[in-house]
């Protein structure tokens, strides 16, 4: 969960990164928000994904730049994956179970956002799957987790975020497959 098939950084890594770019957003966050914008047909490459997410960029660092754009070609691909690969980046197995629980409250709130840079919004023509996931999102997105027992907490938050990443494929799907039937 820490390191995804694709991203040659770790959610730690990209954390200290975006803490040093001073961008006020948390890896979790920056993730999610640039899955949801390109899981929505949002328009932009390795190079202008941050003006499209409204980040404000630093000329003094951009020696991270390639970095940043890695970041962006790495979910990309996992999004297109056919294996079907994709994972939220989120906190390895190691951190405690609160910051990994809230990392995924903070994902799924950056996804929702990206969808709406990307102008997916309430909208008719969505199956019902998609519906019941984009909701479920919202959910998620609203959770303020409890802990009791320490290894039910782990099954469950495991699931959640299988549940994610299904869902976040099957988005993608559905979204892709209305963008081709709109160019058509």
């Amino acid at each position: 969960m820490s390191r995804s098939p694709f991203s040659g950084l770790t959610h730690a890594e990209l954390g200290e990164m975006l803490s040093r770019l001073r961008f006020g957003v948390g890896a979790s966050d920056l993730h999610g928000s640039l899955t949801g914008y390109l899981c929505g047909g949002g328009s932009a490459d390795a190079q202008s994904w941050l003006a499209a997410l409204k980040l404000e960029s630093d000329p003094t660092l951009e020696p991270l730049y390639p970095d940043l754009a890695r970041v962006y070609e790495d979910c990309a691909a996992a999004l297109r994956d056919p294996e079907c690969r994709f994972e939220p980046l989120l906190p390895g197995a190691d951190s405690a179970l609160n910051a990994r629980a809230d990392a995924l409250v903070e994902w799924c709130r950056g996804f929702l956002g990206g969808l709406g840079l990307a102008g997916i919004g309430p909208r008719r023509g969505l199956s019902a799957d998609a519906t019941e996931i984009l909701r479920d999102f919202g959910t998620i997105a609203a959770t303020r987790f409890e802990y009791a027992d320490a290894e039910e907490d782990e099954t469950a938050l495991a699931e959640v975020i299988e549940f994610v990443r299904v869902g976040v494929l099957l988005l993608h799907t559905e979204f892709s497959a209305g963008a081709r039937a709109t160019l058509h």
